[in-house]
C-alpha cells in the first residue's frame, strides 16, 4: 500500500499530493477517521494531476469550548486560508461530510463542488453516545461492524485505535460533546441554499446513513445527484476504493476548471 508524508504547518497536520497547480480537491475523514481512510482516493487524485489534501480534523484535541461541528468547519475555514486553496472541491465522508455542508453554507466561502458520502447533518449516526462510559473491545467491534459491509475491514489495529480514543477522558468527553453537537447542529432546513454541483456516493448497505438519508440529501439541495455502491457500507472510499475513484474523476472531469465556483 502506498503511504504519503503527514505534513505540519502552523499547528495543521495535512497530506498534500498532487500538482500545486491542480484543482484543489480537499478530503474530510469521519469522527473516527483518520488520513489513511483516503489513501486510495489521494493516489488516484494526485495521478490524475489534482491536487490531492487530505487534513486531520482535531475532533479530539480543539478546546473543549470549541468541539462541536461548527468548530470543525471553523478550523477547516483556518486550515484553507492558512494553505491558500480557493474554490476547492470538498469531499466528506461521515462527521467530515457535515464539517463539509457547514463550510459550504457559510457566506464566506467558495467551493467549486461537494462530494458527500455517508454524511451526518439531517440523520443522527449512531456511533457516537451521550455519556461517558467503559467500553469493552466486543462492543467496540460490534460498533464497529455498522461500519462496513464486509467484516474483513473490521480489524484488530482499528479496535484497538478506537479504544485509545474512548479510554482516554479527555478524548472520550470531546467524542461526547461531537455526538451531540451532530445531533444538534442539523443542516435539513439550510440544504436548499446549496446549488453547487454536488455528487452523493453512498454504499447501498450504510446502516449509519442508510440510502433514504442520501434520497433526502438530494430532494433538498438544488444540484445534487446519488450514485449507490452495492456491497457497500459507510465508507465506500474505504471498501471501494477503485469505484469510488472512479466515480470523484468523473465528477471533477464534469466539473472542469472553469465550473460553478461559488454557493450563493
Amino acid at each position: 500500500m502506498v503511504t504519503f508524508k503527514t505534513r505540519e504547518s502552523a499547528g495543521f497536520r495535512f497530506i498534500d499530493e498532487g500538482p500545486s497547480s491542480g484543482l484543489p480537491v480537499v478530503m474530510l475523514h469521519g469522527m473516527l477517521g483518520g488520513l489513511e481512510n483516503w489513501t486510495s482516493t489521494i493516489e488516484t487524485l494526485s495521478k490524475a494531476g489534482y491536487r490531492a489534501v487530505a487534513p486531520v480534523l482535531p475532533v479530539y484535541t480543539l478546546a473543549l469550548e470549541e468541539t462541536s461541528v461548527s468548530g470543525l468547519a471553523s478550523h477547516l475555514g483556518r486550515f484553507l486560508a492558512h494553505m491558500d486553496i480557493q474554490e476547492p472541491v470538498l469531499v466528506g465522508n461521515s462527521l467530515g461530510g457535515h464539517v463539509a455542508l457547514i463550510h459550504v453554507l457559510s457566506a464566506d466561502h467558495s467551493v467549486s463542488g461537494l462530494v458527500l458520502t455517508g454524511a451526518s447533518g439531517i440523520h443522527e449516526v449512531i456511533m457516537g453516545n451521550s455519556r461517558l462510559k467503559r467500553y469493552d473491545r466486543d462492543y467496540v467491534r460490534e460498533k464497529a461492524a455498522l461500519t462496513f459491509y464486509d467484516p474483513v475491514h473490521v480489524t484488530d489495529e482499528l479496535i484497538e485505535g478506537v479504544l485509545k480514543i474512548v479510554w482516554d477522558r479527555p478524548s472520550a468527553v470531546r467524542l461526547i460533546k461531537i455526538a451531540r453537537s451532530v445531533r444538534t447542529d442539523t443542516v435539513r432546513d439550510r440544504l436548499g441554499n446549496i446549488r453547487i454541483p454536488s455528487l452523493l456516493i453512498w454504499g447501498r448497505q450504510d446502516r449509519l446513513t442508510p440510502p433514504e438519508v442520501a434520497r433526502d440529501f438530494q430532494r433538498r439541495m438544488q444540484n445534487a445527484r446519488i450514485v449507490l455502491i452495492d456491497r457497500c457500507g459507510h465508507a465506500p472510499m474505504i471498501e471501494h476504493p477503485v469505484e469510488f475513484g472512479a466515480l470523484l474523476l468523473e465528477f471533477l472531469a464534469e466539473l472542469g476548471r472553469n465550473g460553478p465556483t461559488s454557493n450563493p
